[in-house]
C-alpha cells in the first residue's frame, strides 16, 4: 500500500513539473470531488467546500444570462456568447454535458460551455485581485485550458492533461470523463490574480464548468483548504511540491 502511494505521488509530481518548468510563481491548487449547496439537492452540479462561507462570493449560470456583481465581471473574447443550443458555440446550455455533481450526479441547470474561437473571461472589478477561485469542472476534454493572470503577466496555466489526471469522479452519463472540484489560493502577494481566462484550443470539444466561487483578497490565502485533496504548489523553477495540506481556520 505504501509502495503504491508513493508511485502516485511521484506519478503526479513529474506530470505538474513538466506541465510548470521555467515558472516561479506558487499558485497553489487542490482538487476534490466537492460539496452540494443545499443538502439534499444534487442535480446542480458541485460547489466549494467554501460556498456558504461568509467572504466568498459564489456564481451559476442557472438563470441563462453571464453572472456578475460589483466584485467580478464576466465577458467573451468574442464580445458575446451563443444563445442557440446544440450550436458547439461558447455559451450557457443545459444539457448532458453539464459538470457532474459529488458522486457523478447528473446536472440539471445552466452552466457555461467554452468552445474554439470565443474564451470566457472573467475579471475582479475596481482593481482589486483574487486569492482564491474555485469552480466545477466536467467532462473534460483534449484542450480544455485554464489560465491565470495578474495584469498581463501569466501566474499559472493549467490544461486537460494535468486536470483530467487529477479530476477524482467519473460521470456515466460523460462516457467516463473526468469530473471534479478544482481550487486555486495565492500562497504570496506575488500570485495574486486578477483575471482568468477559460478556453478550449481543441475543436473535437468543449470546455464544460458551472458554479464559480471567489475571493477578493492580496497576500496569501489563509482559510480552510478542503481535506481529503492534494495541493499542488510550486517550489521554485521547474520544481513541483506535492503535499497534503492541513485545513487552516480563518483568522
Amino acid at each position: 500500500m505504501f509502495i503504491k502511494k508513493a508511485l502516485t505521488i511521484a506519478a503526479l509530481s513529474a506530470v505538474a513539473s513538466v506541465s510548470y518548468a521555467g515558472s516561479a510563481h506558487a499558485l497553489g491548487f487542490t482538487y476534490n470531488a466537492g460539496t452540494f449547496r443545499t443538502p439534499g439537492v444534487t442535480n446542480q452540479g458541485a460547489f466549494s467546500n467554501n460556498v456558504n462561507e461568509q467572504g466568498y462570493t459564489t456564481l451559476d449560470f442557472n438563470n441563462g444570462a453571464l453572472p456578475g456583481n460589483d466584485k467580478v465581471q464576466y465577458s467573451f473574447s468574442n464580445g458575446s456568447m451563443s444563445t442557440t443550443a446544440g450550436s458547439r458555440q461558447t455559451g450557457i446550455y443545459a444539457n448532458t454535458w453539464a459538470p457532474s455533481g459529488v458522486t457523478g450526479e447528473v446536472n440539471n441547470s445552466k452552466y457555461l460551455a467554452v468552445f474554439t474561437g470565443n474564451d470566457a473571461i472573467i475579471e475582479a472589478k475596481g482593481g482589486k485581485k483574487f486569492n482564491y477561485f474555485g469552480l466545477n469542472l466536467g467532462a473534460l476534454s483534449v484542450g480544455n485550458t485554464l489560465k491565470f493572470f495578474d495584469g498581463n503577466k501569466l501566474v499559472r496555466e493549467l490544461t486537460y492533461n494535468l486536470m483530467t489526471t487529477l479530476a477524482p469522479v467519473t460521470a456515466t452519463q460523460h462516457g467516463g470523463q473526468k469530473n471534479g472540484f478544482f481550487e486555486f489560493f495565492s500562497e504570496g502577494s506575488n500570485d495574486n490574480f486578477d483575471k482568468i481566462v477559460l478556453s478550449q484550443t481543441d475543436s473535437s470539444g468543449g470546455f464544460e464548468t458551472d458554479n464559480h466561487t471567489f475571493r477578493i483578497g492580496t497576500g496569501r490565502y489563509i482559510a480552510s483548504v478542503p481535506e481529503p485533496g492534494v495541493v499542488l504548489g510550486l517550489v521554485g523553477v521547474g520544481g513541483m511540491l506535492l503535499r497534503k495540506r492541513k485545513s487552516q481556520k480563518t483568522t
